[in-house]
């Protein structure tokens, strides 16, 4: 009845030793598991925050060293305005923003009351939450030290206020990212499986005999799913905007056309996986290990500043973290051209490189 087996048994190791798309089977879990089992890290820890201090007095800097202490803070620079402080949040440069007033260290030695405001990101629900307990903590804390007992005797009176999603809601949060997502996995999927499809069934080399050169052939194929994926920006955003009732408080030309930016760099990590794998299903397991670090790494679900400090250096090479930075400053925050030049002149480069990259070895395959 098993006649055969081990000499069958024997042909399918041989197999797997010999066929590098077979090992890629080991490979990926195995890097998944250790950058993802250092990178999840669900407790909101060190975001970046920007201070406005018009004490300038010790008393000052020993509350600034306290909201620092709590971990959950991280001043990264100073402001000097309301609008330059209100702009570090808008652009997604910080999480918080702490305003000390001129007469904080003069009412504390009077035993006056010395109000501190606490201006916070509030897109993403569950971080808003844990920087607005913890202020309100330190508060109580400091007013503790001070001989304040009851809430209406605080010495350090820190009021915090959320901003762009003062109901601490989720869905404006994750709704914005999944966009992101969606349109890479759809692009990426498209792109990478097309021209290895045609690899092998041998009509890609079918088009070698015809007048059109290489560089008309990439182009080509790209301009399609270009198109396709424009479309798909569009389609996903209009469903946000009536399934979610998702608010657009920044400029829509801007979305899209930065939507448009974000397509060339998509489009090159398809192209560029095409040219690497041999069959669907070595691309489906490239794939794998693309878009498991694009779900978990690109600030999607988990705040990208409260990762190990690798993890977070290794999120600048994801794409996608750029662009969900973008669709979040302008659906979310109302950001500007001002506010994001910079991640659209990464997503440019991104673009570039991956596009040339990818070409280069793409002609040569053809070669």
């Amino acid at each position: 009845m098993f006649r055969g087996l081990l000499a069958i048994l024997t042909k399918e190791f041989i197999h797997i030793r010999r066929d590098p798309g077979t090992r890629f089977i080991f490979l990926i879990p195995l890097i998944e598991l250790l950058i993802f089992g250092y990178a999840i890290e669900t407790d909101v820890k060190h975001l970046s925050t920007v201070v406005f201090d018009l004490d300038q007095k010790s008393e000052s800097r020993e509350l600034i060293q306290s909201f620092e202490n709590t971990r959950y803070f991280r001043v990264t620079g100073n402001v000097y305005s309301d609008a330059e402080l209100e702009g570090a949040i808008v652009s997604g440069r910080a999480k918080a923003g702490i305003k000390i007033p001129p007469d904080y260290s003069e009412k504390l030695a009077r035993g006056q009351p010395a109000r501190v405001q606490v201006l916070i990101d509030g897109s993403d629900s569950s971080t808003a939450s844990r920087l607005l307990n913890a202020s309100q903590a330190l508060g109580l804390l400091k007013s503790l030290e001070r001989g304040g007992s009851t809430l209406e005797s605080l010495a350090v009176e820190v009021r915090p206020r959320l901003l762009f999603n003062p109901n601490l809601e989720s869905a404006p949060f994750f709704v914005p990212g999944l966009m992101g997502i969606i349109i890479q996995v759809v692009t990426v999927f498209l792109t990478a499986f097309s021209i290895v499809r045609e690899r092998e069934r041998g009509t890609l080399e079918q088009l070698l005999v015809t007048p059109v050169s290489k560089g008309g052939l990439i182009l080509g194929k790209l301009l399609p799913y270009c198109a396709v994926g424009f479309i798909q920006t569009l389609l996903i955003l209009v469903l946000a905007v009536l399934l979610f009732g998702l608010k657009i408080h920044g400029s829509v030309p801007l979305l899209l056309l930065m939507s448009g930016v974000f397509l060339v760099p998509a489009l090159g990590i398809g192209i560029l996986i095409s040219t690497i794998a041999r069959s669907e299903g070595e691309a489906l397991q490239l794939l794998s290990l693309v878009m498991m670090p694009s779900i978990l790494l690109s600030g999607f679900i988990f705040p990208r500043e409260s990762m190990p400090t690798p993890i977070y250096l290794l999120s600048f090479l994801i794409p996608v973290s750029y662009y969900i930075e973008i669709l979040r400053g302008i659906i979310l925050r109302g950001a500007g051209w001002l506010a994001l030049w910079d991640e659209a002149l990464v997503l440019a480069l991104f673009g570039a490189v991956l596009m040339s990259v990818s070409a280069w070895r793409f002609k040569k395959n053809l070669g």
